[in-house]
Parts: C-alpha cells; structure tokens; sequence
C-alpha cells in the first residue's frame, strides 16, 4: 500500500513523504561480542586488509571512546541538576541519551553501513514514511511498549535508530541484565538514563521492576519501552535451552527465534496499561546468515566495523497491537497470546529466510508460500541506511564539555 502524505504542519503527515505498509488481514555464547577473531560463515568479503582494519579499529575505537566519554561527563556535570530541579535534570539526561543514539548512528552510518528494509502489516497504516531525501520517518505514538526478537547483541542499536527516525531516541528505556549494570562509564551511563536492570528471578526483581515501572506511569512523559520477551539473543546454546524448555512445557519449539518468556512482558503491560495504549512488534531478521548458523557468530565487532563485513541486510517487519485487546489479566490466556504471536513471527521469519523479503500475507499463508505450497506476495519496504544529519550533529555531543571548559577558563582569568 502506497500512499502521499499531504499535510506538513503535523508530525502525523510528513511532507511528500511516502508510507509503505502491507496489507495483511492478520495480525561460543560471547561470539558476538569478538574483537579478534573473524566472523566464520560470513559470506561478504573482506574489503580491509589487515593494515585498513587497523586503521579503521583506531578511527572507530577513537570516535566512540571520546563520544561516549563526553557524554558520561557531561552526565556527570549535570548530576547535581537533580537537586535543583528534577524537572530540568530529567530533561538534561534525556538530552545525552540523544547524543548517545546519536553516536551510535554515526559510528553505525560510517564504519558498518548497511541496507535497511522496513515494512509492516496493516496495522501500520500511517505509521511508516519515506521522505523525498531517502530517510526513514516513523510516525508512532510517545508512549509504547516495544517488543522484539533477539537475533544479535547489537539488535538495541537499530531499533534505538528506530527511535531515532521518531525523534523519541532521548525518551527510549530498556530493559537489560543486571550484570551490565557495573560496566564501566556505560553502566553507569545505563543508570542515568533509568534502563532496568534485571537478575532474572522474579522474586528479587518484581518489587525493583514496578518502582521502575512506576516512573515511568505519566500520561504525559514521552515513554519507549524495548523488551526482549525470549531474554537474552539467540545462539546454539540458547537454542538448546529454549528447546529443552519446549519439551519440558508440552510446546512446540520455535525454529528462528527462541521461546517467549511471558512474566516481565505481562507485567509491564499490566503496569502501563493506564498510561499506554499500543504494544508495538518488530520482527527483525539479517540478509547473509547460512542456514544452520547464527548471526551473532557471523556478524561480529570485527567483521561489521573493522573487515567492512556488515550484514547485507537489516530487516524489519513491524505490527502493532492495541492493549486493550490483549488478556492481560489471565495469566494463560496471555501466555497464549504471546506464543501465538511469536508462532507467527516464526513464519514470517521463514518467509524472511526462503525469499529475503517479508511477506505481504497473514503468517500462515506466508508459512504456506516458503513451503512452495503457495505463489510469494512480497511486502513493499521502505529502503534506506542508519544515517544521522552529519558531523555538526555529532559535535554537539561535546556542547557541555566546551561550554564548562569555556567557564573555567574565564573564571581563571579574572
């Protein structure tokens, strides 16, 4: 579906802008993480010698580090905010989460570019736009709760890119393991900016999970929260977890994506519930990952930013959900529902896999067609690339760290 937006005084209308949604009816574990070694199985070829990607590891590592130390100072400096007016403290840490996803878009745009496809069902009429000048322009709502597969560690920075297009990536809030909580400056960045850190025992977590969750209640408060139902991205060993926990629970097992936890899911919509209205899902696959192999093995540090090796392709198929359609309150009507829209996903995904596009039919038929039981129907996508609005941009990241360099330096010479 193909449509012009007309009006350009309002967000929901991007000017000339062109929305593409489909027209379904229906709704080693630290691989990843690797900066010496290669990506095995990665199928692109490597485009740096070994003297280039020395080169670009010091361009990159030297970007990054000095981005993301001017950001936990400038959050340092600001700290004291929080005593004078909370108000304006919140509003300040918003301000560097923002130079955060900046940085990550710039190191992204330069060092690891790639193709992204974006596309979605019927749900997203309205919601998806491509502007004259090629660039994605999302159009949803301040307040959601995101939920999404987890394919790659880095699946956070497209979907924070996501946010982004909205110019929501100051108001974004995720949820991660509590071991990242004690990182050095990101960490403590994480702790400024209110992401929740989780053990993964309700017991512990519950009473932590709703003051957070409570925060975070304002109508008003522009609010993005991301979870990852199946709790950690998927790997061989994950894939052996989630399949023994299949057969432990009398479930199918899933073939692309792990099985869905439900508890912290439910729990968040259950909270938010008087303050939000949509549960927005994005099915997120990678162009160029033999079958049988993960991507996290494959598309590494090293081969996306340092070999010039990124994935061929970034995918995403985007539905939404009203909650006041979901059974929030009964724990195994919710259950249900959620694996019912993994199911789902899980056929868009072998949809994904046979034909590297997403399909323009409910999951079913899709499932039918990568079978060959069925002629394909492509989704259309919006085409485009991580890309932020330049290098001005970028060194606005460093604003603080000059302005209180250039007081210090005044106040010394009276």
């Amino acid at each position: 579906m193909v449509t012009k937006a007309t009006s350009a005084k309002t967000s929901s209308a991007p000017t000339k802008a062109t929305s593409f949604v489909a027209s379904s009816k229906t709704t080693s574990v630290r691989a990843g993480l690797s900066l010496t070694k290669p990506g095995s199985g990665n199928t692109n070829p490597i485009q740096h010698g070994k003297m280039g990607q020395a080169e670009r590891a010091f361009s990159a590592a030297s970007t990054f580090l000095s981005g993301i130390m001017a950001i936990s100072a400038s959050q340092f400096i600001g700290a004291p905010l929080k005593l004078v007016d909370p108000k304006f403290y919140a509003a300040y840490m918003a301000w560097t989460k923002e130079s955060f996803a900046i940085l990550v878009t710039t190191i992204t745009q330069f060092w690891s570019p790639t193709l992204i496809r974006v596309s979605g069902d019927e749900s997203m009429q309205g919601q998806l736009y491509q502007m004259p000048d090629g660039s994605l322009k999302c159009n949803f709502p301040h307040r959601l709760v995101l939920m999404a597969n987890h394919q790659l560690y880095t699946d956070w920075l497209y979907l924070w890119w996501i946010a982004y297009t909205n110019k929501m990536h100051g108001h974004i809030y995720i949820i991660l393991k509590e071991s990242l909580k004690s990182l050095p400056i990101l960490g403590w960045g994480a702790q400024f900016y209110n992401f929740i850190f989780l053990s993964r025992k309700w017991e512990t977590d519950k009473a932590r999970f709703k003051s957070a969750l409570n925060r975070l209640k304002s109508a008003r408060r522009p609010m993005w929260l991301l979870i990852f139902p199946e709790g950690t991205n998927l790997s061989a060993v994950t894939r052996e977890t989630s399949a023994a926990w299949a057969k432990k629970s009398g479930l199918q097992d899933m073939k692309h994506q792990l099985l869905p936890r439900t508890t912290g899911l439910q729990f968040c919509l259950q909270e938010l519930r008087g303050t939000t209205n949509w549960l927005y899902d994005c099915t997120i696959a990678y162009e160029g990952i033999p079958n049988g192999m993960y991507g996290q093995d494959i598309f590494t540090l090293r081969s996306s930013f340092f070999e010039g090796r990124p994935p061929k392709s970034v995918n995403m198929f985007w539905r939404r959900f009203k909650l006041a359609d979901v059974p929030l309150d009964n724990d195994e009507a919710f259950a249900r529902w959620l694996n019912n829209r993994w199911r789902e996903k899980d056929y868009i995904l072998e949809y994904f896999y046979k034909y590297n596009q997403f399909p323009d039919e409910a999951p079913q038929q899709a499932l039918a067609a990568a079978r060959g039981q069925k002629k394909p129907k492509h989704a259309k996508a919006i085409c485009t690339e991580v890309k932020g609005e330049g290098w001005q941009e970028f060194l606005s990241i460093f604003g603080p760290l000059t302005t209180a360099a250039g007081a210090l330096l005044r106040s010394s010479r009276l």
